[in-house]
């Protein structure tokens, strides 16, 4: 059953204050979940080091650690308003439908019915992006794999598709586009094409999707391997700091205020990043609006994610330091989105 919340609007200066108004809230989430790999040995990718015989050790007994550990994260992920959870979650870094197929039978999650849309991408580790949503608050209506076309010194790269979903989330059309772009492996400024053009694939994506439906609600999540701040973001997409200066058509970056605090997802030689990151639509920033439209952000970095000894203390808590198994979640945190909808 949907959660009723009850919020006094105060975000126009034209609307009465202590006019309360009843609300239903839906959540959408983003989580990498860090080399979620079977522990069989595919021929066609690279994944020997997750095997039993492999360097990483990698056994039925840990696998299944991992997943219920993922379950518990997934179960918590925007509870601090719904209590129903993430409806739509996008995911990257997982080997084949396989793992989802085991994820979502975790007992922490297995009554939330989540059904995934997946398919294998070309990416040389066999990595993939893919989507979980609850069946009974969101059904697709289609979706397709859009192919990242790279190439580095006359080589094509191989690397992760962008993942379109269409579909009907309580009654309204939504777009979703799960992504997992280019690392910065040689370098940011080395790697940063990649990038730019992971960015250039999902403006076009987007610029189809608004010349067929102007108001079009449409939301980019991801493991983006950039900042807000990164030129991908800031000058390709044009996700904007503030819902003020969001141009028509244009797409508001809720992480940035995070990332201007410091706050990260992720975190390396010290310093922390902003990569996993859900961008949103100008048509979901009006709270005057009969549909959905965009409430708040998070980042969910409770303390139990949070690695407490090692080399990587005080990081998100991770499952391998390099080989050594630690038995922990993600090198990533997961973000999320509330979506708020007036009930009549």
């Amino acid at each position: 059953m949907k959660k009723m919340i009850t919020i006094v609007l105060f975000f126009y200066c034209f609307i009465a204050m202590g006019q309360d108004k009843q609300y239903k809230i839906s959540t959408i989430g983003f989580y990498n979940l860090e080399n979620l790999f079977d522990i069989k040995d595919d021929d066609e990718v690279r994944d020997s080091e997750f095997t039993p015989e492999g360097s990483k050790n990698w056994t039925f007994e840990k696998y299944h650690e991992k997943l219920e550990h993922l379950s518990h994260v997934i179960q918590d992920l925007g509870t601090d308003e719904n209590n129903d959870g993430v409806a739509i979650l996008g995911v990257s870094e997982v080997e084949n439908r396989g793992v989802l197929e085991d994820l979502v039978l975790q007992k922490a999650i297995k009554d939330r019915n989540y059904k995934i849309i997946h398919e294998d991408s070309p990416d040389k580790r066999g990595i993939d992006v893919a989507l979980l949503y609850q069946a009974e608050k969101f059904q697709p209506i289609s979706y397709k794999y859009h192919t990242l076309h790279l190439q580095r010194d006359g080589e094509r790269v191989y690397t992760r598709d962008v993942l379109h979903v269409h579909g009907n989330l309580d009654g309204e059309d939504i777009h979703l586009l799960v992504n997992h772009w280019p690392s910065r492996s040689g370098g940011e400024k080395k790697s940063r094409p990649g990038r730019n053009a992971a960015a250039k694939l999902n403006k076009e994506i987007c610029d189809s999707l608004q010349q067929v439906s102007p108001k079009a609600k449409i939301l980019i999540m991801g493991d983006l391997n950039d900042d807000p701040i990164s030129p991908s973001l800031k000058s390709i997409l044009k996700a904007r700091q503030h819902v003020s200066n969001t141009p028509k058509n244009g797409f508001y970056n809720p992480m940035w205020a995070f990332y201007k605090k410091g706050i990260g997802s992720n975190a390396y030689r010290d310093a922390w990043s902003l990569f996993d990151q859900i961008i949103v639509s100008e048509t979901l920033l009006d709270r005057m609006q009969e549909g959905f439209f965009y409430y708040r952000a998070g980042i969910h970095n409770k303390n139990e994610l949070v690695q407490t000894f090692g080399q990587y203390k005080g990081y998100p808590f991770r499952t391998f330091s390099g080989d050594t198994y630690i038995a922990g979640y993600s090198d990533h945190f997961a973000v999320y989105v509330h979506l708020l909808k007036t009930v009549y």
